[in-house]
């Protein structure tokens, strides 16, 4: 019988008010992404609005043999970003889980 694989995936979108420029951006940016992959194991990195001071759109992804403990990764990694997000706000979530 062959084992069973999920994949979940979030894509998270923030708000930067306080940002005045890529560089600000980034640097908040990048050190989120770097506590998430590190306390979470998945793999994240920012996907979209890359030119955009105040706007971030990230992707994290999960591999595991059950998709309910994707499912919870996820959800872990997701309230981790909305707590620690140095004044972001979270403005958009989807999530999706595939199974193969």
């Amino acid at each position: 019988m062959a084992s069973s694989v999920a994949v979940g995936v979030a894509r998270v979108v923030l708000h930067l008010p306080e940002s005045g420029s890529l560089k600000s951006k980034r640097q908040v940016i990048s050190g989120l992404l770097r506590r998430v992959r590190a306390e979470f194991q998945v793999a994240a990195a920012e996907v979209g609005e890359r030119d955009r001071w105040q706007l971030a759109e990230l992707a994290i992804a999960c591999v595991s043999a059950d998709g309910r403990h994707a499912d919870e990764v996820l959800a872990a990694a997701l309230s981790y970003i909305e707590s620690h997000c140095d004044g972001a706000r979270v403005t958009d979530v989807s999530t999706e889980l595939v199974r193969l």
